[in-house]
């Protein structure tokens, strides 16, 4: 068996055992979606459990500089440059009925990720962007699965230094996030898994803004 079908058969083996039967597979198919559910649902139910309060704390400190003119500068790599700029426009344009805030996705704009990563290094290219455009009173966010990353560092270094409120939201243990005295707020999602860090890391989010327009209207 060659290396690429031993990894299929590793990510999905309900294809490899019974591929002559479609009702067994199907079966294979259904169960592991089940499992990955129940999955994900216990690790959303043992962030909710470990850092509730602490995600109503760091709403509440969200909402005091949102209050007072601030800005949340979000940001992440990968699959989690995606979120961030999800979180900045869940953030600035919530829909129907919710207040928008204002909120700058670090990754949006790639002719500035680009320059800073070919002109510098790509270890700075959020911390130059928070240098740039950060102030003492806003907000950074950055998001990572195993919380290792060197860029993301970097940013909550610098935007500690500015006196920004900083918030990091990691997978596994944390990585270096969880070593660094420059996070304000970390929550980490406690799986091996990075699908179902991100999946978790996603409701944790959408938390995390519903608890700050809550905050804002108390």
């Amino acid at each position: 068996m060659d290396s690429s079908r031993a990894d299929l058969d590793s990510l999905y083996p309900f294809l490899s055992g019974a591929a002559g039967d479609l009702d067994a597979v199907l079966d294979e198919v259904a169960q592991s979606t089940k499992d990955k559910a129940r999955e994900i649902s216990a690790v959303r139910e043992e962030v909710r459990r470990r850092d509730g309060d602490r995600l109503r704390a760091c709403a509440t400190a969200m909402a005091e500089r949102f209050a007072t003119g601030g800005r949340l500068l979000s940001f992440g790599n990968g699959g989690s440059s995606t979120d961030a700029q999800d979180l900045a426009s869940l953030f600035l344009h919530p829909g129907t009925g919710a207040r928008p805030l204002p909120a700058i996705g670090l990754t949006s704009d790639i002719a500035v990720v680009t320059a800073l990563s070919n002109d510098i290094g790509f270890d700075v290219v959020f911390a130059r962007q928070i240098a740039a455009f950060g102030t003492a009173g806003d907000i950074a966010v950055g998001l990572s699965t195993s919380g290792n990353s060197p860029n993301l560092v970097a940013a909550f270094d610098e935007a500690a230094a500015r006196g920004l409120l900083t918030v990091g939201i990691a997978g596994g243990e944390g990585g270096r996030m969880a070593e660094s005295k420059s996070v304000d707020f970390l929550f980490v999602v406690p799986s091996p898994s990075v699908h179902r860090i991100q999946e978790a890391q996603t409701t944790l989010y959408h938390a995390l803004w519903e608890l700050t327009l809550r905050a804002l209207r108390d």
